[in-house]
């Protein structure tokens, strides 16, 4: 092999303090590795940069599916009905259907505000964002038509009256940018930034002037009703900023400024935990915003809050990689994860918390080349949302993972939820979270059967990336250029695969596990490469403390018993879990077989996650 090395975030670390760094990665200036996390002199590397949606084609028949689904739901939606809430509540005719749920507006309705008219309008934005970034896959004319259109009737409605009559204004709001910004950066709309000022002049009088906790109360005359302390003003900078990157104006640098929740991050950014009795899915997503205040602001602080934030949420996370049961996270230690595994079924918001995770472990992994941010990325899909039950034309919405000893997938009770506007997000981005790259090549972050298609100093370059992982350890890679070109390729290493190797046309070296190995060479049209990634099973505790108490994990796959009842089962006996399809395993006991699913597998059976073992 013509040159496979590695580079981790351990080996960054040890790299400062042994001044071995410059070997880490060939090519690389030692002031290059040294950065500002680790001494305030030292230049930071350049963040790795996301491709394009539609610079990835994905074949894997799950992932495809979701996106196509919901892609196919969300045109189907009339924009009548969609606008509805809007016009209703700046006093406009609105004709149409009601979707209902939550989306619905119903200014009479006192008595079911979680079942009618609990949060109107709010997943608008997402659903906007979700089509703008299929159009930029799919190249839709229909759907890039009805993009533009929804901007436009939404225009017509902006007034003040709206953020007065929504208990979510900060939310919406938030929303609603991230909806205009993809329409311009992925779907090419014209007016979306001047949508955009308008939605934000008209919004501003009726937003807090800074950050407000979760649970605060800031509106005179609602103080009464707890609701109206959930609003998300937290979380809003991060859109912000992003507004700011793509082009919209220096205003929006500054308000994603103002809006950084400090109160929360100065704790964080001191190693010091406060997420105790946090709303979970809000809170991590208020990291993304922590990461965002680096890239844009150059924040060491916000970027070392999002850090260790991460992996405060990271060490209270089920195997799953789900976190936040009851949609809160726990204080460092605490039994709590334990304890809802019989006293909830509430255990982690797929569809919000994984698009919360996947793009704080995004702009870590971009900003830290830490291979572990993948590997949490990757257990997240895999074990979570891939599995998720589809999203439904009367707003049926998969909101809860259920990881109770007597788990099973349901349906949320109330239609249109917030995770019916991430869930379509989630089906898109599953292409921006599979590579990077920088100016030296590609980072091959998930292992999604797909092609990726980009220029390297002028040639042609075509990586398509097939095989049955993760059911199977063996991943292949095919190279096509339109001239031979000298670049790397980084493999992302899980932790857990120990005994890895990397081939080039045959030639087999050993990999590290935990790192991204690197293969640079002079590439050829038709070089391959081969990953071999041991899928060695393994258990891990809930928590230190109940050691009994284990999931079996199979690679990056968590395996759900499927059982009615709690069997008795030794560790030997899990860890001698024996495969016996494509995807399902079984395990053999003193009184009979288990049989293992991955979360992807489970229909309607009743499942546990966790088995207490002798």
């Amino acid at each position: 092999m013509s040159s496979l090395s590695s580079f981790s975030r351990r080996q960054f670390l040890q790299s400062v303090a042994l001044a071995s760094s410059a070997s880490v990665i060939p090519g690389f200036r030692k002031s290059s590795l040294t950065s500002n996390l680790f001494g305030p002199d030292s230049p930071a590397p350049s963040p790795l940069e996301e491709f394009g949606y539609g610079d990835v084609t994905l074949h894997s028949v799950p992932h495809e599916q979701q996106l196509q689904q919901t892609h196919a739901l969300l045109m189907e939606l009339s924009e009548d009905s969609l606008l509805k809430p809007f016009r209703l509540m700046v006093g406009q005719a609105a004709p149409g259907e009601d979707l209902g749920g939550w989306y619905q507006y119903d200014a009479n309705n006192r008595e079911h505000l979680f079942e009618i008219g609990f949060a109107p309008g709010c997943t608008f934005g997402q659903w906007v964002s979700a089509l703008a970034r299929s159009y930029a896959i799919n190249r839709s004319p229909e759907t890039r038509e009805k993009v533009l259109r929804l901007n436009r009737l939404y225009a017509e409605t902006i007034g003040g009256d709206f953020y007065e009559n929504t208990r979510f204004p900060a939310y919406t709001y938030d929303k609603l940018v991230c909806g205009l910004i993809d329409s311009h950066q992925y779907a090419g709309d014209p007016d979306a930034f001047a949508i955009l000022a308008e939605t934000t002049k008209t919004a501003l009088p009726h937003l807090p002037p800074k950050a407000v906790e979760h649970g605060q109360s800031w509106r005179a005359g609602h103080e009464k009703d707890d609701s109206y302390t959930w609003d998300e003003s937290y979380t809003m900078s991060e859109n912000l900023f992003l507004a700011y990157q793509r082009g919209a104006g220096e205003r929006y640098r500054a308000l994603g400024r103002q809006y950084l929740d400090d109160a929360y991050y100065d704790a964080l950014a001191d190693g010091r935990s406060n997420l105790e009795g946090r709303h979970a899915y809000s809170h991590v997503n208020s990291l993304c915003s922590a990461v965002q205040a680096y890239l844009t602001l150059g924040s060491e602080k916000h970027l070392r809050a999002a850090k260790n934030g991460f992996d405060f949420v990271a060490a209270q996370s089920f195997a799953t990689g789900g976190w936040g049961a009851d949609e809160t996270l726990r204080a460092p230690g605490s039994p709590e994860v334990y304890k809802s595994l019989t006293s909830t079924h509430s255990s982690f918001e797929t569809p919000c918390g994984s698009y919360a995770h996947f793009k704080l472990t995004r702009y870590l992994l971009r900003v830290t080349l830490d291979a572990g941010y993948g590997d949490s990325m990757e257990r997240v899909m895999y074990n979570t949302v891939l599995g998720s039950l589809p999203l439904e034309a009367d707003g049926r919405t998969y909101y809860y993972s259920d990881y109770n000893l007597k788990g099973r997938k349901v349906y949320h009770k109330e239609r249109w939820a917030c995770c019916s506007g991430t869930l379509p997000q989630v089906a898109a981005d599953y292409r921006i979270n599979t590579y990077f790259r920088d100016a030296r090549g590609v980072y091959v972050n998930l292992y999604i059967p797909s092609t990726l298609k980009w220029t390297q100093d002028g040639a042609q370059v075509e990586l398509t990336q097939k095989g049955e992982y993760p059911y199977e350890p063996h991943i292949e890679f095919e190279v096509k250029l339109s001239r031979a070109a000298l670049f790397a390729v980084n493999l992302r290493i899980p932790a857990w695969a120990e005994g890895a190797s990397v081939s080039v046309n045959g030639k087999r070296e050993a990999a590290s596990a935990g790192i991204f190995a690197r293969v640079e060479r002079q590439w050829k049209d038709g070089d391959r490469i081969e990953v071999e990634l041991p899928l060695k099973a393994r258990v891990e505790a809930v928590d230190p403390q109940h050691a009994d108490t284990v999931a079996l994990l199979v690679g990056p796959l968590v395996l759900f018993a499927v059982t009615d009842g709690e069997p008795k089962v030794a560790r030997a006996q899990l860890l001698a879990a024996e495969k016996t399809g494509a995807q399902s395993w079984r395990v053999e006991t003193a009184v009979g077989a288990i049989k293992m699913l991955p979360f992807t597998g489970i229909e309607d059976q009743q499942y546990t996650t966790y088995l207490r073992v002798s």
